[in-house]
């Protein structure tokens, strides 16, 4: 009677939920408005700097305090979602979002407006790893890499339509719209959340990690600070530094604590998985590859070819067109093709040759060669992206699912703002350098800069345009060189995994079956 009964319980866990093409598409569309509102905040800024009076620094905040306690939270709220329920946890944090941007689009201070951008932050942290983990344990093996490519090619269509739709609403509305967009999607979601979505949540019953939670935090929010702040001050700085090393330290006392502790918020043991030390290596460095290189672009399309910031933001849309074709048609046929590990390398190389081409493509009358260049970079990275995501969430165990996909989007944070931070110090460091002394010796932080130190003198001006775009060209080389690496690298981490987990199967495949001695009992 109980060996039916395990059959018919293992049965019911294998069949398909009939919903999970509908479970997929709220999860999308959650991730899709948290992605959008952030990349519709750039376009936004100039309104909010004069309706407001927002000085620069209250316009950094306004930035800077989504992204710390986004990236600050995100373990946190990954380790609370597997032990108080993932339903649970996306509802909250669609709630939080829904009303964090229904404050910001009131706000008639810019004080009001940082701490609805910190709310949302919040709401953002349960949310993201939430849907990766809700995700994977909705789809079974087969399924699975469609389902991530879907999930990979909205988040990267959202960040690339941000600016395009935050410019449609600013030329019909006031900027509090980019803000209130959100509002009836967070409604409509918790609804079809609460509808669709099953409970699920780690069945261990271990107790919230209270210190390590603070330590992750506090750690999480120092490095983040410290490696956004490189542009603005500059690596030596003292409050680089010292914040640097106070997240240093913290990471160090979290890991020593998280070994010791019986309820540890993060199992350490997981990065002894090489196939998990694979993925997530392979997404920070193609993370730094990638924020760096699209950081340059962006100033390539504005300060070069004369594009205004929604122009440049509509120029993108090659490379999304391009994630959105291979991470839903190319990049599921490429892992059954080629593996992970082969699929990655295929994925980034791709890139790398985008990356080269808009490197190398002529200010002038070089758009054909621009879009290629996007669309290709586009393509390698709709082919890399879901493939990385797929092996980091296959190798952690399903009941600690949000805590590992908020380790991987923590990691990418970082690997996000460092890639800002060491391609814009190339680009200072080879501006300055090409640049003619008689511009005087702070010309080279900017090219605005620059530009109103040769005070309008053609010659001049032409020196500076020539010098940026020298120094342009070697950081995006740079940059395409720590994608294709990086990606190479994951890759080969990636395979061996893979090679590794084919051994172990064949070994046990290769075992005898166990005979049953003759003193056992039925």
């Amino acid at each position: 009677m109980s060996t039916d009964r395990s059959a018919a319980e293992s049965t019911a866990q294998t069949e398909r939920d009939p919903r999970r093409w509908w479970i997929l598409a709220v999860l999308c569309s959650s991730l899709f408005v948290i992605v959008l509102d952030n990349t519709i905040l750039n376009v936004a800024i100039p309104s909010i700097t004069e309706q407001l009076g927002a000085s620069t620094a209250q316009i950094q905040w306004t930035i800077n305090a989504y992204t710390l306690v986004l990236s600050g939270l995100l373990i946190t709220a990954g380790g609370l979602s597997d032990r108080l329920g993932r339903k649970r946890a996306l509802l909250l944090g669609l709630a939080v979002f829904g009303a964090g941007s229904l404050l910001g689009a009131m706000a008639g201070t810019p004080e009001v407006l940082i701490a609805a951008r910190a709310v949302m932050g919040v709401g953002a942290a349960f949310l993201m790893p939430g849907t990766l983990a809700v995700l994977v344990r909705t789809f079974d093996d087969d399924e699975r890499p469609r389902a991530i490519g879907i999930w990979a090619a909205v988040s990267s269509v959202g960040m690339a339509l941000g600016p395009v739709f935050g410019g449609f609403l600013l030329d019909h509305f006031w900027w509090g719209s980019t803000f209130l967009i959100n509002v009836p999607v967070a409604i409509v979601g918790l609804i079809a959340m609460g509808a669709l979505l099953r409970e699920s949540k780690d069945p261990s019953g271990a107790r919230p990690d209270l210190l390590g939670a603070v330590l992750s935090t506090v750690s999480v929010v120092a490095l983040v600070w410290a490696v956004i702040s490189v542009p603005r001050d500059g690596w030596l700085d003292p409050r680089t530094l010292g914040t640097g090393l106070v997240g240093v330290v913290g990471v160090t006392i979290f890991v020593w604590w998280e070994k010791r502790t019986a309820d540890p918020m993060l199992d350490m043991s997981m990065f002894s998985n090489p196939k998990f030390r694979g993925a997530v290596l392979g997404g920070i460095l193609t993370a730094f590859g990638m924020a760096g290189s699209l950081f340059l672009l962006t100033q390539d399309l504005q300060f070069l070819r004369g594009y205004n910031p929604l122009e440049a933001g509509a120029q993108l849309t090659p490379m999304a067109i391009g994630v959105l074709i291979s991470s839903i048609l190319i990049s599921p046929r490429v892992l059954k093709a080629f593996g992970v590990g082969k699929g990655v390398a295929i994925g980034v190389s791709g890139s790398a040759a985008g990356l080269l081409t808009v490197a190398l493509a002529p200010d002038s009358g070089g758009y054909l060669v621009l879009m290629a260049g996007l669309l290709l970079l586009g393509m390698g990275a709709g082919v890399s992206g879901p493939l990385v995501a797929n092996a980091l969430m296959s190798s952690i165990p399903r009941e600690r699912a949000s805590t590992g996909s908020g380790v991987n989007n923590t990691l990418q944070e970082l690997g996000s703002g460092l890639g800002v931070g060491v391609l814009g110090a190339v680009l200072v460091a080879g501006f300055s350098q090409a640049l003619p002394d008689s511009l005087g010796e702070g010309a080279g932080q900017s090219y605005p800069q620059a530009v109103a130190a040769a005070n309008g003198s053609d010659r001049l001006l032409a020196d500076v345009r020539d010098s940026f775009a020298q120094a342009l060209t070697l950081s995006q080389v740079i940059g395409a060189a720590a994608v294709l690496l990086g990606g190479w690298l994951a890759g080969m981490l990636l395979l061996r995994a893979e090679r590794e987990q084919q051994r172990a199967a064949a070994e046990a495949e290769a075992q005898p079956p166990a005979r049953a001695t003759g003193g056992q009992t039925a």
